[in-house]
Protein backbone atom coordinates (compact mmCIF):
# COMPACT_ATOMS: atom_id res chain seq x y z
CA UNK A 1 0.00 0.00 0.00
CA UNK A 2 1.32 3.25 -1.18
CA UNK A 3 -1.05 5.99 -1.19
CA UNK A 4 -3.79 7.43 1.23
CA UNK A 5 -6.81 6.66 -1.77
CA UNK A 6 -5.84 2.72 -1.21
CA UNK A 7 -6.61 2.87 2.45
CA UNK A 8 -10.11 4.01 1.30
CA UNK A 9 -10.83 0.75 -0.46
CA UNK A 10 -9.74 -2.08 1.84
CA UNK A 11 -12.92 -2.02 3.99
CA UNK A 12 -16.86 -0.33 4.05
CA UNK A 13 -15.75 0.37 8.10
CA UNK A 14 -12.18 0.94 9.32
CA UNK A 15 -12.60 0.19 13.36
CA UNK A 16 -11.46 2.63 15.37
CA UNK A 17 -9.94 1.18 18.54
CA UNK A 18 -9.16 2.49 22.00
CA UNK A 19 -7.39 0.14 24.32
CA UNK A 20 -6.60 0.26 28.13
CA UNK A 21 -5.29 -2.98 27.97
CA UNK A 22 -2.26 -4.23 25.61
CA UNK A 23 -2.88 -7.72 25.97
CA UNK A 24 -6.12 -7.26 24.25
CA UNK A 25 -4.42 -6.05 21.36
CA UNK A 26 -4.13 -9.57 19.41
CA UNK A 27 -7.09 -11.21 20.03
CA UNK A 28 -9.00 -8.06 18.56
CA UNK A 29 -6.67 -8.08 15.87
CA UNK A 30 -7.88 -11.98 15.02
CA UNK A 31 -11.72 -11.55 15.98
CA UNK A 32 -11.39 -8.66 13.03
CA UNK A 33 -10.51 -10.55 10.81
CA UNK A 34 -12.24 -13.50 10.99
CA UNK A 35 -15.27 -11.44 10.93
CA UNK A 36 -14.23 -10.29 7.37
CA UNK A 37 -12.22 -6.79 8.25
CA UNK A 38 -8.95 -6.48 7.43
CA UNK A 39 -8.03 -3.10 8.61
CA UNK A 40 -7.71 -1.09 12.22
CA UNK A 41 -7.11 1.83 13.37
CA UNK A 42 -5.57 1.90 16.89
CA UNK A 43 -5.93 5.22 18.54
CA UNK A 44 -3.20 6.81 20.84
CA UNK A 45 -5.44 7.64 23.28
CA UNK A 46 -3.87 5.55 26.02
CA UNK A 47 -0.64 4.61 27.58
CA UNK A 48 -1.32 0.97 26.59
CA UNK A 49 -1.79 2.01 22.93
CA UNK A 50 2.04 2.20 21.53
CA UNK A 51 2.67 -1.17 23.07
CA UNK A 52 -0.39 -2.84 21.40
CA UNK A 53 0.62 -1.30 17.88
CA UNK A 54 3.70 -3.07 18.30
CA UNK A 55 1.99 -6.29 19.30
CA UNK A 56 -0.32 -6.50 16.30
CA UNK A 57 2.29 -5.22 13.95
CA UNK A 58 4.58 -8.44 15.05
CA UNK A 59 1.56 -11.20 15.72
CA UNK A 60 -0.60 -10.02 13.38
CA UNK A 61 0.26 -8.74 9.85
CA UNK A 62 -2.16 -10.00 7.60
CA UNK A 63 -4.14 -6.91 9.68
CA UNK A 64 -3.50 -3.13 7.94
CA UNK A 65 -2.45 -1.35 11.08
CA UNK A 66 -3.36 2.30 11.24
CA UNK A 67 -2.45 4.02 14.03
CA UNK A 68 -5.35 7.29 14.66
CA UNK A 69 -5.54 10.69 16.93
CA UNK A 70 -2.03 11.50 15.67
CA UNK A 71 -1.49 15.20 16.93
CA UNK A 72 1.90 15.83 17.04
CA UNK A 73 5.20 15.04 15.11
CA UNK A 74 6.40 13.12 17.66
CA UNK A 75 3.59 10.39 17.86
CA UNK A 76 3.81 10.21 14.18
CA UNK A 77 7.01 9.08 14.24
CA UNK A 78 6.82 6.91 17.80
CA UNK A 79 3.71 5.35 15.57
CA UNK A 80 6.36 4.92 12.70
CA UNK A 81 8.56 3.02 14.79
CA UNK A 82 5.92 1.18 16.78
CA UNK A 83 5.20 -0.71 13.05
CA UNK A 84 2.43 1.38 11.92
CA UNK A 85 1.26 0.86 8.36
CA UNK A 86 -0.62 3.87 7.93
CA UNK A 87 -1.50 7.16 10.00
CA UNK A 88 -4.45 9.00 11.08
CA UNK A 89 -5.04 12.29 12.11
CA UNK A 90 -7.70 14.45 13.74
CA UNK A 91 -7.10 17.92 12.08
CA UNK A 92 -4.45 19.23 9.78
CA UNK A 93 -1.68 21.88 10.54
CA UNK A 94 1.07 22.57 8.50
CA UNK A 95 3.57 20.96 11.16
CA UNK A 96 1.91 17.95 11.90
CA UNK A 97 1.07 17.22 8.05
CA UNK A 98 5.05 17.65 7.44
CA UNK A 99 5.96 15.17 9.79
CA UNK A 100 4.06 12.84 8.76
CA UNK A 101 4.51 12.84 5.03
CA UNK A 102 8.78 12.78 6.71
CA UNK A 103 7.63 9.41 7.88
CA UNK A 104 6.63 7.98 4.24
CA UNK A 105 3.42 6.16 5.23
CA UNK A 106 0.32 6.56 3.92
CA UNK A 107 -2.41 8.54 5.82
CA UNK A 108 -5.75 10.40 6.24
CA UNK A 109 -5.24 13.93 7.28
CA UNK A 110 -8.63 15.07 9.41
CA UNK A 111 -10.58 18.26 7.90
CA UNK A 112 -13.88 19.63 9.22
CA UNK A 113 -14.58 22.40 6.82
CA UNK A 114 -14.20 22.88 2.82
CA UNK A 115 -10.99 25.53 3.14
CA UNK A 116 -9.09 22.98 5.51
CA UNK A 117 -9.99 20.33 2.46
CA UNK A 118 -9.15 22.61 0.28
CA UNK A 119 -5.44 23.66 2.11
CA UNK A 120 -5.05 19.85 2.02
CA UNK A 121 -5.77 19.48 -2.06
CA UNK A 122 -3.21 22.06 -2.57
CA UNK A 123 -0.76 19.82 -1.33
CA UNK A 124 -2.14 17.18 -3.26
CA UNK A 125 -3.54 15.22 -0.81
CA UNK A 126 -7.27 13.91 -1.97
CA UNK A 127 -7.89 10.84 0.42
CA UNK A 128 -9.17 12.87 4.00
CA UNK A 129 -10.78 11.86 7.25
CA UNK A 130 -13.81 13.87 7.25
CA UNK A 131 -14.03 14.11 11.37
CA UNK A 132 -16.20 14.64 13.34
CA UNK A 133 -18.19 13.79 11.22
CA UNK A 134 -21.88 13.92 13.06
CA UNK A 135 -20.63 17.24 14.31
CA UNK A 136 -19.78 18.65 11.31
CA UNK A 137 -22.83 18.36 9.41
CA UNK A 138 -22.71 14.82 8.51
CA UNK A 139 -24.34 13.44 5.13
CA UNK A 140 -26.05 16.54 4.48
CA UNK A 141 -22.07 18.70 4.48
CA UNK A 142 -20.64 15.20 2.67
CA UNK A 143 -23.33 15.87 0.00
CA UNK A 144 -22.53 19.98 -0.46
CA UNK A 145 -19.12 19.75 -1.25
CA UNK A 146 -19.52 16.80 -3.16
CA UNK A 147 -20.06 19.31 -6.58
CA UNK A 148 -17.06 22.19 -5.79
CA UNK A 149 -14.52 19.23 -4.58
CA UNK A 150 -15.28 16.30 -6.92
CA UNK A 151 -11.47 14.85 -6.52
CA UNK A 152 -11.38 14.65 -3.15
CA UNK A 153 -12.85 11.18 -0.66
CA UNK A 154 -13.59 11.02 2.78
CA UNK A 155 -13.45 8.56 5.59
CA UNK A 156 -16.28 10.02 7.53
CA UNK A 157 -15.91 9.21 11.51
CA UNK A 158 -17.28 10.65 14.56
CA UNK A 159 -20.60 9.80 15.85
CA UNK A 160 -21.42 7.01 13.45
CA UNK A 161 -23.12 3.92 14.00
CA UNK A 162 -24.24 0.97 12.74
CA UNK A 163 -27.65 2.53 11.47
CA UNK A 164 -26.18 5.66 10.02
CA UNK A 165 -23.20 4.25 8.12
CA UNK A 166 -24.89 2.98 4.97
CA UNK A 167 -26.07 6.64 4.49
CA UNK A 168 -22.84 7.87 4.37
CA UNK A 169 -21.60 4.81 2.38
CA UNK A 170 -24.10 5.32 -0.43
CA UNK A 171 -22.21 8.91 -1.22
CA UNK A 172 -19.95 9.11 -4.22
CA UNK A 173 -17.37 10.76 -2.66
CA UNK A 174 -17.28 8.36 0.34
CA UNK A 175 -14.80 5.63 0.49
CA UNK A 176 -15.74 3.52 4.01
CA UNK A 177 -16.54 5.23 7.49
CA UNK A 178 -14.39 4.95 11.07
CA UNK A 179 -16.60 3.41 13.71
CA UNK A 180 -15.89 2.49 17.28
CA UNK A 181 -19.18 0.25 17.53
CA UNK A 182 -17.16 -3.14 16.08
CA UNK A 183 -15.36 -2.79 19.79
CA UNK A 184 -17.34 -1.96 22.42
CA UNK A 185 -16.10 -1.03 25.77
CA UNK A 186 -18.24 -4.30 27.24
CA UNK A 187 -16.93 -6.70 24.82
CA UNK A 188 -13.38 -5.78 24.92
CA UNK A 189 -13.64 -5.95 28.91
CA UNK A 190 -15.16 -9.37 29.17
CA UNK A 191 -13.13 -10.34 26.66
CA UNK A 192 -15.70 -11.10 24.27
CA UNK A 193 -13.68 -11.33 20.88
CA UNK A 194 -17.03 -13.84 19.79
CA UNK A 195 -18.92 -10.58 19.88
CA UNK A 196 -16.51 -8.48 17.79
CA UNK A 197 -15.97 -10.94 15.28
CA UNK A 198 -19.79 -11.02 14.48
CA UNK A 199 -20.13 -7.23 14.89
CA UNK A 200 -17.09 -7.20 12.21
CA UNK A 201 -18.84 -9.47 10.02
CA UNK A 202 -22.02 -7.61 9.56
CA UNK A 203 -19.58 -4.31 9.16
CA UNK A 204 -17.84 -5.66 6.27
CA UNK A 205 -20.87 -7.19 4.49
CA UNK A 206 -22.36 -3.06 4.26
CA UNK A 207 -22.48 -2.04 0.93
CA UNK A 208 -20.56 1.02 -0.89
Amino acid sequence: MTTGAELLDLSPVVPVVVLDDADLAVPLARALLRGGIKVIELTLRTAAAPAAVERIAAEVPEIVLGVGTVTTPEQAELARKAGASFLVTPGSTDRLIDAVLDTGLPFLPGAATVSEALRLAERGITALKFFPAEASGGVDFLKSVGAPLPSLRFCPTGGITVESASRYLALPNVGCVGGSWLTPASALAAGDFDRIEELARAAAQLSR
